[in-house]
């Protein structure tokens, strides 16, 4: 689950919008964005309604000025909320003789052919 936060005014300033979803049009909300708070999970921001437009990814943390995330503008007309696992580390696999093995190993039979 992801939470971000938009402002109208640069430094956090100004009315604002929590969103936790994506959105495809966001203009009944705010009419411009100079500032973000990205709480959790990884954003991709577009100037344009339905995704569209240049677009900006923004991971956790404080974005103060619509610059501080390379904006062009103080347009942000919709969001997509990007999915991750949260569960994604690297893990090393144990041999049955009790050595490490760190290596990718080939599928167990023949790859299907798409």
């Amino acid at each position: 689950m992801g939470k971000i936060t938009f402002y109208e005014d640069r430094s956090f300033q100004g009315r604002h919008y929590e969103c936790s979803t994506d959105h495809s049009n966001l203009q009944p909300y705010f009419s411009r964005c100079n500032s973000v708070r990205v709480d959790s999970g990884c954003w991709m921001l577009y100037e344009q309604p339905n995704f569209a437009g240049c677009q900006y990814f923004l991971r956790r943390g404080d974005y103060p000025d619509y610059q501080q995330w390379m904006g062009f503008s103080d347009s942000v007309r919709s969001c997509h909320l990007i999915p991750h696992d949260q569960d994604l580390r690297a893990r090393g696999l144990q041999r049955p003789d009790g050595g490490d093995h760190r290596r990718l190993l080939p599928p167990a039979g023949p790859l299907p052919l798409q």
